[in-house]
């Protein structure tokens, strides 16, 4: 079918039947980017960087605590475990700890 000069556009299906996989990665974009983030910090300890590697893992927990308070629930994705308080309160304060622990041991 040809398209008239003026005419409607053709109705074009949805990203997620067009593209099933892409449309999921940039539903969960907020999770993608922490394994990222963290999936450097693990790169960092097995290149025996291990306090840098730590620091790294431990922001990548506060940056999920951050994505968790600022993004609405439907943006959120799998972050989403709990309840928004929680979720912020228990991996903001996991990374922040992560990052004192691996900062606080003294250099050999």
């Amino acid at each position: 079918m040809s398209r008239r000069a003026g005419g409607p556009a053709p109705e074009r299906p949805p990203l997620y039947l067009r593209r099933p996989l892409l449309a999921g990665f940039l539903r969960q974009w907020p999770l993608l980017a922490v394994i990222v983030i963290a999936g450097v910090g693990l790169l960092l300890v097995a290149g025996d960087r291990w306090r840098q590697g730590l620091v790294v893992m431990g922001l990548a927990l506060v940056t999920a605590a951050a994505l968790r308070l600022l993004l609405p629930l439907r943006r959120t994705g799998f972050l989403a475990v709990r309840s928004q308080r929680v979720d912020v309160a228990l991996t903001g304060c996991a990374g922040v700890a992560l990052v004192a622990m691996a900062l606080a041991i003294p250099p050999s």
